[in-house]
């Protein structure tokens, strides 16, 4: 079974020494959010996910969640209810929601901190409570005040949880095929009639009541996504003044077998007639639901950083554990029978990978954490505008690239390990097993590409990557004459000039052939990520040599730094050419001629 030990220290350094997050907090209204409060819930998180989650991730991986086709009943795995009434009884699921809806009001930076923790101990389990957030969120911004009392503080306290319910199964991406439908009652209700596919956590026995967060059509709505609208509807009935019910007519016909987080119930959800409630206006439903997905896909993106973590803690203790052969160029270990395996270069170059991976990613997702603190508390409106728009540049890099490289670091993890890496034993072909979806649901990976080379970029004639290279060049002027940081700084100005150079290309050839843009799209999406993760290396090397830790931990972030430009960040050049190819050998083939 494999192990987890919370990274706190590399956390605490990205928190406090990278990002400031200190007077940041300060800053935005946080007045008792100093260092000793975050210390101590980053401490509390650590154990639980630690001691609670972690021992279970195996057991939820055998045995699974078991679904009663008689009652529509779905059973977690072992263990797991117990978590959650620990979860909820320390209040962690309104860790940063208001206050007035019993929340600790905590910054939304701590919350995605939080998310790596449980996720890393244990991706399944956290799949339980990670849409209740979503839901409150939605229903803040877009609910009648009767709802918010209704519902927000139940899935704020956990003792409710939510869902989010798009996909049909003859619909995924786009919803404006969706079928189900929503007909108005006369006491103001609606009913909702269809069938939901791949709704995490839709059905299970946590919790008491599940409030499911449905897309639906009135039958007024004009065709395709503008005629979609936004319903809550609840497990079990509640009345406008808060009186829970009979069980409504919504009813799990089944869950999905799975390569991967067994433990996590993933439904097929019929609506018969349920009773459920509109949410906004009438046939705006996207934009409601889109407050939704939008958080989630940031914290998709860090479940592949903390499956990333540990993995990497395992294949690193392996790697350390290991004899077999011996070093290249002579013993490193002559009173042993053989060498650790961490001698070799290639075994050294797959660790180093993944380490410059999770901590660049890290920065990458928390701070886009720290924009969405920025854009809801900041008292300047032109700061708020300037975090929204860097979020929504971020947020498909953070979804996108931590998901990939979350498949890639647990691959190498696995390839450290050998032949045991590929049997149960040692828990770390579940890791990559559990990876596979996270660059799926939420949004593949070319959806997120699409997002940002389209909306975040061509719709915005670049107004995020501006914003970004312009914060590149601010670090970059600070810095001048610091000769410890030249080494990086050159390359990393030179990297940011090529890619405003290769947008703009890029946005030119689509002008006058939209394909374009979806044939560079993926690569675009990379190309930008391990840009992004050179301006963090950069940052974290002048933030350990100003720090106050030890000679050790600067040398290491200094030596990965230099891993990551040397062998890392030339992955662009790759990418560059791929989107410089166009799309002409991407399109020219005729459907028919890929073959039988």
């Amino acid at each position: 079974m494999s192990s987890y030990k919370a990274p706190l220290e590399d956390i605490r350094f990205a928190l406090f020494d990278v990002l400031d997050a200190e007077p940041l907090f300060a800053r935005l209204g946080f007045a008792d959010v100093n260092r000793e409060l975050v210390d101590a819930v980053l401490d509390e998180a650590a154990r639980f996910s630690e001691t609670v989650l972690a021992p279970l991730n195996a057991i939820g991986d055998q045995i699974g969640c078991t679904y009663d086709k008689a009652s529509g009943d779905v059973t977690a795995p072992p263990g797991f209810k117990q978590a959650f009434e620990q979860f909820v009884e320390g209040g962690w699921i309104g860790l940063t929601n208001a206050p007035e809806h019993g929340g600790q009001g905590m910054p939304t930076v701590l919350g995605g901190v939080l998310t790596e923790l449980v996720d890393a101990a244990n991706l399944a389990w956290g799949n339980f409570p990670m849409l209740s957030h979503g839901a409150v969120v939605a229903l803040e911004e877009y609910g009648e005040d009767w709802q918010k009392d209704v519902f927000l503080k139940p899935l704020v306290a956990g003792t409710w949880t939510g869902t989010m319910c798009l996909t049909e199964p003859h619909c995924g991406t786009d919803l404006g095929l969706l079928k189900t439908r929503a007909e108005p009652q006369a006491d103001g209700s609606y009913s909702v009639t269809g069938t939901k596919i791949f709704i995490t956590a839709g059905e299970h026995d946590l919790v008491p009541n599940i409030i499911h967060l449905v897309l639906a059509k009135l039958p007024d709505a004009p065709p395709g996504a503008k005629g979609i609208s936004l319903f809550v509807v609840p497990k079990f009935k509640v009345a406008r003044d808060g009186t829970v019910g009979e069980r409504n007519l919504v009813r799990c016909g089944a869950i999905e077998h799975k390569m991967g987080i067994h433990g996590s119930a993933t439904c097929v959800m019929n609506f018969d007639g349920a009773e459920g409630y509109l949410v906004g206006q009438p046939h705006k439903g996207l934009q409601a639901m889109f407050v939704m997905m939008n958080s989630a896909r940031l914290g998709v993106g860090v479940q592949g950083l903390g499956l990333s973590e540990r993995a990497y803690q395992n294949a690193l203790q392996y790697s350390r554990e290991r004899l077999q052969s011996r070093s290249l160029s002579g013993p490193k270990y002559p009173d042993k029978p053989a060498d650790p395996i961490i001698v070799q270069p290639d075994v050294r170059r797959m660790l180093l990978a993944q380490k410059a991976l999770i901590e660049g990613g890290r920065l990458l997702s928390l701070h886009a954490y720290s924009q969405l603190d920025i854009a809801e508390r900041s008292q300047d409106p032109a700061e708020r505008e300037r975090a929204n728009t860097l979020l929504g540049f971020l947020t498909p890099i953070s979804k996108g690239c931590l998901t990939e490289w979350g498949i890639e670091n647990t691959y190498n993890a696995v390839q450290c390990f050998g032949g045991h890496g590929y049997i149960t034993e040692h828990g770390i072909e579940q890791l990559a097993r559990d990876a596979r979806i996270t660059t799926l649901y939420e949004g593949t990976t070319g959806i997120q590409s699409l997002d940002l080379i389209g909306r975040k970029t061509a719709a915005t004639q670049g107004a995020g990557l501006k914003l970004f290279i312009a914060e590149v060049e601010a670090f970059a002027k600070q810095h001048e004459g610091d000769s410890a940081l030249a080494e990086f700084i050159a390359p990393l100005r030179a990297k940011c000039t090529e890619w405003g150079k290769l947008t703009i290309e890029t946005l030119q050839r689509a002008a006058s052939n939209p394909e374009e843009l979806g044939a560079a799209s993926t690569d675009y999406m990379f190309y930008s990520g391990y840009v992004v993760l050179a301006y963090w290396w950069a940052r974290s090397v002048a933030a350990a040599n100003a720090s106050g830790r030890s000679q050790a931990f600067k040398d290491a972030k200094r030596d990965t730094a230099r891993f990551y430009f040397a062998r890392m960040l030339p992955r662009t050049l790759a990418h560059k050419a791929a989107i410089e190819a166009g799309a002409a050998s991407l399109m020219t083939l005729d459907a028919g001629a890929f073959g039988d």
